[in-house]
Formats: C-alpha cells, structure tokens, sequence
C-alpha cells in the first residue's frame, strides 16, 4: 500500500511538472543587463505577462495562426503559454519593447528574443538558447544583425510552410539548413505576438 502510494506521488509529480513545462515562458535570464544592453538609454522597465487564452482564447489563436502562415503546436504554442513582454522606459518615456519566443528545433527548444521600437522596428535580434550544432552560425553578427530595421511588414509575405523560397530580406550562406526557417518562423511569431500583445494590432489589421 505504501508503496502504491509512492508511485501515485511520484507520477503525480511528474504530472505537474510536464504541465508546468508545457505552460513555460520565454523570459530574459538576466534582464537587468539585457535591458540595459539593448536600450543603452533605458532608465528603467516594466514587466507584464499575458496569454491567447486569457486574450481571446481560440478566436484569437486562429486570427494568429492566420497570419503566421502555420499552425501552432506542441508544448511551445498552447493558448495558456505566458508571454513576457518587456517595456522599456527612459524616464517617463517608453522607447521600446523586448519580446521573446520559444520555437521548437530540431536539438530542442530555441529562444528568440527582438527588441524592437514604438514604431515596431527591430533594433536588435538575440538568440538567448539554443543547442543545435549549428547555433554559431545564427548568433554570429553577420547574421542576426540583418533583422534590424526589419519589421512585421517586412514577414508578411513570408510562409513558414514553403520556407526560405518565400523570404528574400535574409541571407545565409546555409539556407539549406532547417534551423534557417525554424528562426525566420520564431521572429514573424514574434512580431505577431508584440503587435497583438503590445501594439494594439497597429501593424497587422
């Protein structure tokens, strides 16, 4: 009986914690200092945490899911996942917005972070995880430093579904490779997410 009950514990725990996994975030690990390195002029931030569920539930996630071009799926793109939005101020003035996803890969969970302007221009692309051996390649500036300036306007025309062949504004010696798109896939679901989260859908009636 004892032991009966160990089991149930155990299983109930594990239980929790894949709940708790699957409804994860995608928060800065050190926003003091990320903050401050993507708005040098930042003063001070405020963080707030919204959700699809609580937003407009599965109205709101086929509206996004539209847009996208793709279906969300998986443990990273349930309706109860938590988004953080960061506000960034200089004083009393905001003067811009941090936002990250995470993207499933093929190695794992990727986490892609933009910072972008109140006229929802990117002023800097930041991959924060990712494991796949190939992760140098798309942290190299050569590379992410292509995103700025870029905004949602720029992805609209992108389909995740037929790839790279419907997306000109980014170039990389391996677009072959399928962490290309999974990337290019993470920042359109970014700049959906901060225009419907932060800009009121000013960006994409």
């Amino acid at each position: 009986m004892k032991r009966n009950k160990i089991l149930y514990l155990f299983g109930l725990l594990v239980f929790v914690q894949i709940h708790l996994y699957a409804a994860t975030g995608c928060d800065l690990n050190d926003p003091d200092r990320d903050v401050k390195r993507f708005f040098p002029n930042s003063t001070s931030y405020k963080t707030a945490y919204v959700n699809i569920k609580s937003k407009g539930g599965t109205k709101l996630l086929n509206a996004i899911e539209t847009k996208l071009g793709d279906k969300f799926t998986g443990a990273y793109e349930t309706m109860d996942v938590p988004y953080t939005m960061y506000t960034i101020y200089k004083n009393k003035e905001v003067i811009g917005y941090i936002h990250g996803v995470n993207q499933k890969g093929h190695y794992g969970g990727i986490q892609v972070f933009l910072a972008a302007n109140q006229d929802g221009i990117i002023q800097n692309f930041y991959i924060q995880k990712m494991t796949s051996p190939t992760a140098k390649l798309w942290r190299d500036n050569k590379f992410s430093s292509q995103f700025k300036n870029l905004s949602l306007n720029d992805f609209k025309d992108y389909d995740p579904k037929h790839k790279i062949e419907s997306f000109k504004n980014i170039k990389h010696s391996d677009k072959n490779n399928d962490d290309f798109n999974i990337i290019l896939r993470a920042v359109k679901k970014n700049l959906i997410l901060m225009d419907e989260f932060l800009w009121n859908n000013k960006f994409w009636k």
